[in-house]
């Protein structure tokens, strides 16, 4: 008969008991989220409406920070990996704290808005790879996936409450509310600051060459699949907030990401351990496939289709998102740190492309009176380029990877191979 697959240990058994700063960890990435998306979620909106910017430059604005968000991270893990995780988690947060600053002063000052939108997602960029790599550190191969789902469910709740109690004021009291957020991230820091570090050493002894490039050991096709998801997936996210609100109102679209986040919240810690033992290929093709369903059903334009195409494409990111992370840390050589912020970069790239071309796609939709064409514009685009993979599949295929396992392949740990806390 043939071997039995190893499952590991259950959800509770793989998270408990949390210690002091993990505990206080898990709190901040619900408590960051809640302030960011107390603020950035309506941007979009924030900038059309009482900036008067045209859709075309809210696009290209976008784009740019979420370039900046997303790509950063690749020098956020290098730094973590120069100065310490502790250290790069607070001086990221001093980074969003002024951010945040500036989008209060922007209020007096209207063109300091977009600076300041770019400076908070620098922050962003600086903190996520050490937070991640802090969350795992000493963690064994079997409970990785546990702990960042745990972190990925404090952030979307950060991410699903922050909209709900901003949405009535963002527009109406926007001084209030950026002050608040201001003060909120200030306690943050503080409390960062006060985290006992990671490292036993000097933060640059490693077992790494000196000084390695940034990219140095990424793993290729997890890099290319989490640019194209996050690509397809920041349709929604940047354009969701002016479809929804035309249609029906902010205190709605706020619905539609409540239950967006509520679904990461539950769904993904409870999948985590299906997500890690399912074949990468069978993982990207059902990530892909909800995305495509999600976007299509956005077209309709009605509340149920918001609703419905929002869950859809939740469920699709759920998978994408996590399985291109832990395949990646299975493949690449490179600290975790410095792994997050390669994908983040990967993410990075897309969000972009994302914000530019959908930008200009979204405004002349708008134009043409037809803004349900965008959607089903990028659904198409989800069933015709995940395809474009497969010729990375088959390169990928042909190099041996850790522990002589194929592509894809259903194996014990997608983290096989790696140190613990590296």
């Amino acid at each position: 008969m043939g071997e039995r697959i190893h499952r590991g240990p259950g959800l509770r058994a793989s998270l408990f008991p949390l210690t002091g700063p993990l505990r206080f960890l898990l709190l901040s990435s619900f408590l960051i989220p809640l302030g960011s998306f107390m603020v950035l979620p309506f941007m979009s909106v924030f900038l059309h409406e009482r900036l008067g910017m045209g859709l075309g430059t809210v696009g290209v604005v976008l784009a740019v920070a979420s370039l900046v968000q997303f790509s950063g991270g690749i020098v956020g893990g290098a730094l973590a990996d120069r100065i310490g995780l502790r250290r790069t988690m607070v001086w990221a947060l001093v980074v969003r704290t002024a951010g945040f600053t500036g989008l209060l002063l922007a209020l007096r000052w209207p063109p300091l808005a977009v600076w300041a939108l770019v400076l908070t997602c620098c922050g962003a960029a600086l903190y996520l790879p050490a937070n991640k790599a802090y969350l795992v550190h000493g963690v064994d191969d079997e409970r990785r996936p546990a702990f960042l789902s745990a972190g990925n469910a404090a952030l979307n709740a950060g991410m699903a409450v922050g909209p709900l109690i901003a949405g009535p004021f963002v527009l109406s009291s926007p001084g209030w509310l950026f002050a608040a957020v201001t003060t909120l991230f200030l306690a943050v820091t503080a409390g960062h600051a006060r985290l006992p570090g990671t490292d036993g050493t000097h933060p640059t002894e490693s077992k790494e060459p000196a000084r390695p490039s940034l990219l140095a050991g990424v793993a290729l096709l997890p890099f290319a699949a989490n640019a194209l998801a996050f690509y397809l997936y920041f349709h929604f996210q940047h354009f969701l907030a002016v479809y929804a609100v035309e249609r029906a109102s902010s205190a709605f679209y706020s619905v539609v990401l409540l239950l967006c986040f509520t679904l990461v919240i539950v769904v993904q810690p409870l999948a985590s351990g299906l997500i890690r033992r399912m074949p990468y290929a069978l993982a990207l093709a059902v990530g892909f496939t909800g995305l495509a369903a999600g976007l299509a059903v956005l077209a309709a334009g009605t509340r149920a289709a918001l609703l419905a195409g929002g869950a859809l494409i939740t469920l699709g990111d759920i998978v994408l998102f996590l399985k291109n992370d832990l395949e990646a840390l299975r493949r690449s050589p490179r600290s975790d740190a410095v792994v997050f912020g390669q994908q983040r970069l990967a993410a990075g790239l897309g969000a972009c492309a994302s914000g530019v071309l959908g930008g200009q796609l979204y405004g002349l939709g708008e134009r043409a009176g037809h803004t349900g064409w965008f959607w089903l514009l990028a659904a198409v685009q989800c069933l015709l380029l995940p395809p474009l993979l497969l010729t990375l599949r088959r390169r990928t295929a042909r190099r041996p990877v850790p522990d002589g396992d194929h592509e894809g392949a259903l194996t014990r740990d997608d983290t096989d191979g790696r140190i613990p806390g590296r």
